[in-house]
């Protein structure tokens, strides 16, 4: 009998990272001239990130500066969710930036279909908030890869434990 393989699909935000593009977005902040004397800054909270300055025009700059920090850092835009801008304390804004770890049902249930209507012979389950894919043949599973990684997903996928 042929053994099984399989691989794990997983959506991860490498959080070192992460605070590491922040801090040096906070410290392009502090050395520009444009933000001099400006109340702009950034906080991670858990999986929350507050960004706060002055005005709606600078708190567009301060994320324009993270969103080139984490690309050079190699993490995907696709993995923060951006939430409203409302008025915060002595007249300046603040956005809520949410950061995605794992895989939600919905989108789950759309990859599992993704998959499904591939008609290739393997078979996905999901697993809390990962799917786990297996199949006898190897070029199947990676013709799922192939797959996913073309498919318009808003998140960013990441293929884990290939045996």
């Amino acid at each position: 009998m042929a053994s099984e393989n399989s691989f794990d699909i997983v959506s991860k935000l490498d959080v070192q990272e992460m605070i590491n593009a922040i801090h040096q977005t906070e410290r392009e902040i502090e050395t520009r001239f444009d933000f001099k004397g400006s109340k702009s800054s950034l906080k991670l909270e858990k999986d929350v990130l507050v960004v706060t300055s002055d005005d709606e025009y600078k708190l567009n700059a301060v994320l324009d500066i993270l969103q080139s920090k984490m690309v050079k850092r190699g993490l995907s835009l696709k993995n923060v969710d951006y939430g409203k801008i409302e008025p915060a304390s002595m007249g300046t804004v603040r956005q809520r930036i949410t950061l995605k770890q794992g895989i939600d049902q919905e989108n789950a249930k759309k990859i599992n279909v993704l998959i499904r209507d591939s008609k290739l012979k393997v078979k996905s389950q999901i697993q809390g908030d990962q799917i786990r894919v297996t199949g006898k043949s190897k070029d199947d599973l990676q013709s799922v890869m192939q797959l996913l990684r073309k498919a318009d997903l808003p998140l960013d996928l990441q293929f884990t434990n290939f045996k």
